[in-house]
């Protein structure tokens, strides 16, 4: 099921670079990670693989006491919902992916097909019929990842039709082109979010308290039902993780870990934090927060950021794409998906590609999203969905991996991965609340993607069994010579 399949990229890449045409059975490691000093790469990088998981605290916080289910901004509950955030940041991005996932790479490519790769071809008659399920899971992880791949641009740039065309227009200029440029942005979007934090936190640094677990198993103590559905709305906190993974071909795992831990994870948590202290001070004044993150802006400083702010919203679309490209590459490669024209944009880095068929058909989605929903609320009921799902299956994968291929034992890898789980099955079954709203799409999104990509396997295994049947066997042909 898993075998790789040959790929022919052929394309010629603009200016000076080289066409290419390739046929190779794997890629190869050494050219699937960025060359070059570490923290060129890992600035670049902050623009093609952070902009969605970076602009996060434009909305989340305020989408948990200013959205349609809003909890008030008690101290219970704000410290409650910081705690909640910060923990998922922790679990799931720095200790999972980070620290775990982006250890599973298929010759330094990343994404849920290059995990799928992993997995053994032979295995004990057990094992291979969990194996069958385990591969169809991954599909339709990778699937739901498309889905996501059009629901972030659209609800970024919804506001502007024609950010969003000019988003893919130069796309063909390669993630290292567009990362030059959009890296800078980047770089100050986390300084001054970090800012902005820190000026809150240093007038109430008590906010740290929410630091301590305790507080988000009292906020679900003290809300019950209603703290379940507001989960729906913390997981937009981590939204943009599994798109760390599926880049990690462009840049490596060391610029992409480089550029968390010294700048993007310090920037948010200073951000929520501050946010969290600003709900504390206006609610202890009696004052509304309608937008927990323009206010805590300076009023004369609002213009610059609310440019600031749409640049990076922009930009946050970038991740997803560039994962698109690097999950059609992997698909062609296991036989999910026809052959593409894949574009190497780097003569040096083997990671660095652009595939125009993918780009159109998601600028022509994002647009055709935009006019049907044409309120980011709606489109933000199928964000959570698109996003877990991705992960769960990502989870469940890892599992098959780690046990099957690396040799560690069920008790080593099940506390693992179901803390993993904990967290990314409350997130998706608090999203599912929100099908009616918008949430089916990304399903039925993925469920359509899935039944093209299963189909083109099936049909390539029907036709080579066809072809095996009618070519004439090896000792005929040389009886026959004889």
């Amino acid at each position: 099921e898993a075998s790789i399949m040959s790929d022919t990229a052929k394309a010629e890449a603009p200016g000076p670079q080289s066409s290419s045409s390739e046929a190779v059975k794997e890629p190869p490691s050494s050219g699937a990670h960025s060359t070059g000093p570490l923290w060129p790469v890992a600035v670049t990088a902050l623009g093609i693989v952070y902009g969605d998981i970076g602009t996060s605290p434009l909305y989340a916080i305020k989408e948990c006491f200013n959205g349609a289910h809003a909890v008030a901004a008690t101290e219970h509950n704000v410290l409650g919902v910081l705690s909640l955030v910060f923990w998922s940041l922790t679990i799931v991005v720095t200790i999972k992916y980070l620290g775990f996932i982006m250890k599973a790479d298929n010759k330094g490519e990343g994404g849920i097909f290059a995990l799928m790769a992993l997995i053994p071809h032979k295995l004990d008659p057990r094992s291979e019929k969990m194996k069958g399920v385990i591969l169809l899971l991954a599909v339709f992880g990778a699937s739901l990842l498309y889905g996501d791949g059009i629901i972030t641009p659209a609800i970024s740039v919804l506001s502007a039709v024609e950010g969003l065309i000019g988003l893919f227009m130069v796309q063909r200029r390669g993630t290292k082109g567009i990362g030059r440029i959009f890296g800078p942005v980047m770089l100050l979007w986390f300084f001054s979010i970090s800012m902005l934090g820190l000026r809150y936190i240093v007038r109430d640094p008590h906010i740290l308290r929410a630091i301590n677990p305790y507080w988000g198993f009292e906020f679900f103590l003290h809300n019950h039902t209603h703290a379940f559905i507001i989960l729906g709305s913390v997981v937009l906190c981590v939204t943009g993780a599994e798109a760390l993974y599926a880049d990690m071909g462009h840049f490596g795992a060391r610029p992409i870990r480089a550029s968390w831990f010294a700048l993007v994870f310090p920037a948010l948590l200073l951000n929520y934090f501050g946010q969290g202290g600003l709900l504390l001070e206006n609610a202890a004044a009696g004052l509304p927060t309608p937008n927990p993150f323009y206010d805590m802006v300076p009023q004369p400083l609002i213009v610059p950021m609310v440019i600031l702010a749409t640049m990076a919203a922009v930009i946050a679309s970038q991740a997803m794409i560039s994962g698109a490209f690097s999950l059609t590459r992997q698909a062609v490669s296991l036989g999910y998906c026809p052959r593409m024209t894949i574009v190497h944009t780097s003569e040096r880095d083997e990671g660095q590609i652009f595939v125009p068929e993918v780009n159109k058909a998601l600028m022509v989605a994002c647009v055709g999203l935009v006019l049907f929903f044409q309120e980011s609320s709606k489109l933000a009921a199928a964000y959570g969905i698109a996003v877990t799902g991705t992960m769960c299956a990502t989870s469940v994968v890892y599992y098959f991996v780690v046990t099957r291929t690396w040799g560690w034992s069920p008790l080593k890898a099940a506390p693992l991965v179901a803390t993993f789980l904990f967290f990314e099955l409350s997130f998706f079954s608090s999203s599912m609340l929100k099908v009616a709203d918008g949430g089916w799409f990304p399903l039925v999104m993925g469920l359509g993607i899935y039944t093209l990509m299963t189909t083109w396997k099936r049909g390539r295994f029907e036709i080579g069994q066809r072809f095996v049947k009618q070519s004439m066997p090896l000792e005929a042909l040389l009886d026959d010579l004889t």
